[in-house]
């Protein structure tokens, strides 16, 4: 076998059936490799958007994502991306061709050390050789996968993806996260049996089925109210009587969330990683009048926080282990109703056109099991506390780096695992514009896609922030695009609307087109004015 041939045979047995980039001459056989082994290779545009239409695949699949880039410009393109996954934990192997060695020796062009700008922006950075290629490919997969998920770097020298090799299959099993025990385990129990007024925050770590089920547990044994941050949303249905929603970026809803934790005696923190988190989630409470566990899959080395008790290993597991046998009698009062209906009344459904009501119409037209993903800008914040989410992973967002132009590639990377299924993206229109050349990677992929746009011509979340500071408004604003057409151009449906109505209109004729749909949501500058 060649030596491509051994890290994509390694990378199909992990579960993988898409790659996604841009090929050069320094990659071909690699390319060819993925065929062989049965991954399909999906050609995109720009190799950071083809590292989130990786993401979106992971999330749908759980295997790792596969970004393909060349040498250079091509490897170099996807820093972002990776970084993204880095912050957002996500398991991405990035494969890049690079010179040989020895050419490096005596020639220039397009020659850098690609594993030391790699290795910032991943968990590890490789250079395949023949003789260890099934190690460096197992190694890969187990660092990507194991504790908290991350990006892993591979170079390959252009001769050694040519050059012959041997070794194949899992070298090791994957790692078994453990649940705690001893007079740790007893002690949190006891804690938890003698709450009365238990709080559970649930974050990234603890983002599968699995892990919604033993939230879902944890809540209803405790009588505990749940909040998760937005990447979080879902590990307990929404529509769920203990559900707070998400946090994270909105002041608004941390001037309601906050009090209530300073009210909490037990605070559980299941998976919670304050990547996603704004400044006002650094020390949220006080370990001299409260206990605070906290289960994660990687150790604290943040110290955004602290807690009387830390754990790490299987947040599903743990949790379930230490709860108690019967269900408890706690928070007495109107302390979580007040709390849902001080939420209802911040964010309301909006009685006239705008965001609000824009975002309120697609959850209604959109079937209950609609994927939904969120670019970085205002109206991500207001969507994030909006949008309803009865499952994990119903919304996905870059909410640790926060990066733009993700939400375009993410829902497609979705909607090539499940064509079929109903997926929509949340974009601004100046990050909508960062990507628009994926309209055609949508276009040859057949994808049905539904591409929302809040069109306000405006980077509105830092306009706001520069009108705040009293600033002269500089740089923040453009001219408006017509992006209905821009949609049509590329083959795809594109729409504006200005009303309720017409949006409503849109997303029916959107459910049943036999392409991707752009739908221009056309707002007022400083439309969201006191929403977040």
């Amino acid at each position: 076998m060649r030596t491509a041939d051994i890290l994509a045979k390694r990378l199909y047995e992990a579960g993988c059936r898409y790659a996604f980039g841009l090929p050069g001459g320094e990659v071909l056989t690699i390319l060819d490799a993925l065929r062989a082994a049965g991954i399909e290779f999906v050609l995109c545009r720009h190799e950071n958007a083809a590292g989130f239409m990786a993401e979106g695949t992971y999330h749908r699949t759980g295997a790792p994502g596969i970004l393909l880039g060349t040498v250079g410009p091509g490897a170099l393109n996807g820093i972002n991306v990776v970084e993204n996954a880095r912050e957002d934990r996500v398991p991405l192997i990035v494969i890049s061709g690079c010179v040989d060695p020895e050419t490096a020796q005596v020639y220039t062009h397009q020659v850098l050390d690609q594993t030391r700008v790699f290795e910032s922006v991943s968990k590890a950075s490789f250079t395949l050789s023949a003789g260890a290629a099934h190690v460096i490919a197992d190694k890969a997969i187990g660092i990507a996968t194991e504790g908290r998920p991350g990006p892993v770097h591979i170079d390959v020298p252009i001769s050694v993806a040519d050059a012959s090799s041997t070794g194949t299959g899992v070298l090791r099993p994957n790692a078994q996260p453990m649940v705690p025990s001893g007079p740790a385990l007893d002690a949190v129990r006891k804690a938890l049996a003698g709450a009365k007024r238990p709080l559970i925050i649930a974050g990234l770590d603890v983002v599968s089925h699995a892990g919604a089920a033993a939230v879902t547990q944890a809540a209803e044994t405790l009588g505990a109210p749940v909040i998760t941050t937005y990447k979080a949303k879902g590990v307990l249905s929404e529509d769920h009587a203990l559900s707070l929603g998400g946090a994270g970026l909105s002041p608004k809803n941390d001037a309601i969330l906050l009090p209530l934790i300073a009210k909490a005696d037990v605070i559980l923190a299941i998976g919670y990683d304050p990547v996603e988190m704004r400044q006002g989630w650094q020390n949220p409470w006080n370990l001299a009048t409260q206990t605070v566990i906290d289960i994660t899959a990687a150790p604290n080395h943040h110290y955004m926080h602290h807690a009387t008790y830390n754990f790490v290993g299987d947040c599903a597991g743990s949790v379930t282990a230490m709860l108690p046998d019967a269900p408890l009698q706690t928070w007495g009062g109107t302390d979580i109703d007040d709390t849902k209906a001080a939420l209802a009344a911040a964010f309301p459904k909006g009685d006239t056109w705008g965001p609000a009501q824009a975002i309120t119409i697609c959850q209604e037209e959109l079937p209950a099991d609609t994927l939904a993903t969120a670019d970085s800008g205002a109206h991500r914040i207001l969507l994030s506390q909006m949008w309803q989410c009865t499952f994990p992973r119903a919304l996905t967002q870059s909410s640790g780096f926060c990066t733009m132009g993700c939400a375009v590639p993410l829902a497609m990377g979705a909607n090539v695992v499940e064509p079929d299924r109903t997926v929509v993206s949340f974009s601004g229109d100046a990050g909508f514009l960062m990507v628009v050349g994926e309209l055609a990677t949508a276009a040859e992929q057949k994808l049905k896609t539904i591409f929302v746009v809040f069109v306000d011509a405006s980077l509105a979340l830092i306009e706001l922030k520069q009108r705040g500071r009293q600033l002269t408004n500089v740089g923040v604003d453009f001219d408006r695009t017509d992006v209905a057409a821009v949609g049509r151009a590329f083959g795809g449906n594109g729409v504006s609307v200005t009303s309720g109505d017409a949006l409503r209109i849109a997303l029916q004729d959107a459910q049943s087109a036999d392409t991707f749909t752009v739908i221009a949501v056309e707002i007022d500058k400083q439309a969201y004015d006191g929403a977040f």
